[in-house]
This record gives structure tokens, sequence and C-alpha cells, in this order.
């Protein structure tokens, strides 16, 4: 069991102040005047932003969303010299094994809402035969509840420091598991790499190098890739798509993250802008956002980054991954030795390209462990599952995929140990 002794537990409320500020602040809008058609070519159209911001004045419970939060145990501790909190749900059962989730941008720790109690307690959850988790779920450091930060070097490598002495030296755990997504999935990566004798197992649904941000063109996903002549104009096209999805917030995130803040950081319909385009973008919906990330989803998310004030130390962890590069433990292959598994969904793949044919290409890469393949030496995979449902939020999107892909990464990897 985890020792909780060195945390203390807290609960989520802010005051009735900060609210009324923000409803203030919203009423105030001024409210561009777009030439011609409100079209989201140009970015998230006006048209819903409104219709967002109306109900965030008059329709949207704040109170009723702490309550929810409310029901799970939270906590801050000092870790390494910051506040950090985390979400906690007690395995049930006498034998537990602890895992800790780490979300990504902009992502809060309540993406990881849906999976929690299945993975604490599967039995309740219709899956009598599972290990039962002891789930940690914190906020990274300078997002949301995990914040103000006393640092301004903080990345992804040295917040699994802080993970890895949470884990051990504050909730004192011998060994643990570990999975995330997104800038999470890079911390939990470099768990796997650096505190092997510790971590039991990973699983991630964002694998992502963690040499990211370090070439020539560090701010660009890209990396200068174009069309090549003989493309097809579908090619071209999905090609196109994926730049629009992922280029803007992170070439801005990387090379001019502060001046961006200010505006978010004074401006909720701003904030609110900039944060729900990502998940229109992001997200597997066909359409039809609010099938996926409801208005009070969305809202929720706003809400805690703009109470908390951390838009700006949240968007600054992606220059830091370039200004503070990442370097090798160990130069062994694969560089991530603990058993990993890794989670596809059909959304977040490259143009042409399914979760499957994905999911095949790594799998065959890391059966082959060729020097010369890129994705051969980054992980030791045992389990790799692909699902053309979901896109980047995988735990919200495609929770039973997660849960299940996890547990079986697990159940691999500690029938190894």
């Amino acid at each position: 069991m985890l020792n909780l002794d060195t945390a203390t537990k807290v609960g989520i409320g802010f005051p009735d102040a900060a609210l009324e500020d923000l409803a203030a602040r919203l009423r105030m809008t001024r409210w561009p005047d777009l030439p011609g058609r409100d079209s989201d070519r140009y970015g998230i159209e006006q048209a819903y932003l409104r219709e967002l911001v109306d109900y965030w004045l008059d329709g949207f419970d704040w109170r009723a969303v702490e309550r929810r939060m409310n029901e799970f145990d939270h906590y801050t501790a000092d870790v390494g010299g910051e506040v950090i909190h985390f979400m906690h749900r007690p395995g049930a059962g006498s034998d537990p094994v602890p895992v800790i989730l780490t979300h990504g941008w902009p992502w809060t720790f309540w993406h990881w809402s849906k999976v929690v109690d299945p993975l604490a307690d599967p039995v309740a959850h219709g899956a009598p035969s599972e290990r039962a988790f002891d789930v940690i779920v914190p906020s990274y450091p300078g997002f949301g509840l995990s914040s103000p930060t006393r640092r301004d070097d903080l990345n992804f490598w040295k917040i699994a420091d802080l993970w890895h002495e949470l884990m051990t030296e504050v909730l004192g755990c011998r060994t643990y598991t570990a999975g995330g997504g997104d800038f999470g999935a890079l911390v939990t990566a470099q768990l796997g790499h650096k505190y092997a004798d510790s971590v039991l197992g990973i699983h991630v649904s964002t694998p992502t190098p963690l040499d990211i941000f370090q070439g020539e063109r560090w701010w660009d996903i890209t990396e200068g890739r174009v069309s090549p002549p003989d493309a097809t104009q579908l090619e071209r096209d999905g090609l196109q798509n994926y730049m629009r999805k992922f280029v803007a917030h992170i070439t801005v995130h990387m090379l001019d993250s502060q001046t961006l803040t200010y505006g978010l950081a004074d401006s909720p319909v701003g904030l609110l802008a900039w944060l729900v385009r990502r998940y229109q973008l992001w997200t597997d919906h066909g359409g039809d956002l609010e099938s996926v990330f409801s208005k009070d989803d969305l809202l929720t998310v706003a809400t805690l980054y703009w109470l908390t004030n951390t838009i700006g130390s949240s968007i600054r962890t992606y220059a830091n991954s370039a200004f503070y590069p990442w370097k090798p433990e160990h130069d062994r292959t694969p560089t991530i030795e603990v058993p990993a598994g890794i989670t596809f969904l059909g959304f977040e793949n490259p143009p042409g390209v399914s979760a499957q044919e994905r999911a095949d290409t790594y799998r065959n890469a890391a059966s082959r462990r060729s020097p010369s393949d890129r994705s051969a030496r980054w992980y030791n995979l045992v389990n790799v599952k692909a699902h053309e449902h979901g896109g980047h939020f995988a735990p919200w999107e495609n929770p039973d995929a997660w849960v299940g892909d996890m547990r079986e990464t697990f159940r691999i990897a500690m029938e190894g140990n």
C-alpha cells in the first residue's frame, strides 16, 4: 500500500471572487470584426466560440465540476522543491500494483477520470480476474493544480525525476508501473529508460522518440517535409491536414510561448479559443466535437487553466524540451529497457496510415532490432494494439481500449519479473 503520510490531503475549491472575475471578463469581451464569411479555414469559428462563452456565463456549473472531482482523493506533496498535486484512487484488494498516469497538453489530470475506477477496482467493473491498480494521477508541473512552479527549466525528462521521487521517496513504492499520453508519454518513457530497476512496465498512447525537438529544425514537427513530386492529391491533402493539426501550436509554443501567454492569460475567450481549437483538430469526433467533449467538458479544461493562471507555464514545456536537450542515461538497445506497450488510435496516425498498419510497423521494427531502424532502438515492446476509433486523448476518447491494453501490457511485464 502507498504511504500517504508525507502528503497533504486537499479538496478542490476556488473562491467565489475568482469565478466572479471570470464572469466579468467574459461579459466585457471585445469580439473581433471578422471580414467576410465566418469560416474555420482561418481557425475556430466565432459563432461556435460565442455559443461556448454564452454557456460559460449562463449554463456551466463549475461548483458541480468541483463536486465530481472531489469524489476522488486529492493530495499535494513537496517533491524536489515543487508542490505537486495528485489525484488518488486506492486499489481494491490486498496487493494492488502502483501506477502513475501522466497527462500532456492541453490535458489536465481529469482526462484520466474515465479509466481510474476500472483500473482501481476491476471486480466492480466486470473484470474479476484482472489485477487492481493503486492509481496516482499527478498534475504536470505548471499545469492546473501543480502550480505555481518554482523552476523555469522543467521539461519531460526532469519531470520524470520528480515522478520517480514522488513514487519511491514520498509514497514509498519499491516498484511501480507508469502510463501516459502526449508529453506524459515522454515522461513515462523516460521513467522506463532511466529507472528500469524500479519501473515494472510502461504503457503509452503517443510513442514519441525521447530526442524529439533536438534537430536543426527543433521547432518544426514536420522536419521540413513536403509532398514528393509524384504524390497523389489524396496524399498531398493528407499531409496538409496533418500539418494543420499539429504545426501551428507546436511552432508558436516552441518559438514564442511567452508572447502568446500575455493574450491567453488576460482573456478567457482567447484562452478558450486556443484550447478548443486543439480539441477540434485532434479529437476523433466525426464533425460533432460535443459527441466526445461536451460543452461542460471543454469548459472544465478552460476553467481549470484560467483559475490557476497556468496557460503560460504549461506551454513553456515545449520550449524547455529544446532548451534543455535530453541525453541518454545508457547506450544499450532498446533505449527504454522495461517492458512496454502501445495503444494506437486511428485518428492520431499519419496521412494514409491505419492504426493497424502503424502498430505492425512498430511491432516489426522492434522484432528486427535493426540498428539503422529508428523505431527499433526505443522500446522493449511486449504489447502493441491498434484501434481505429479515437484520437489524441486516448483515455478519454476510448477508455475501454486503454484499460484493456494497459492491463495486458502490465500482465505480460509482471509475468516476466
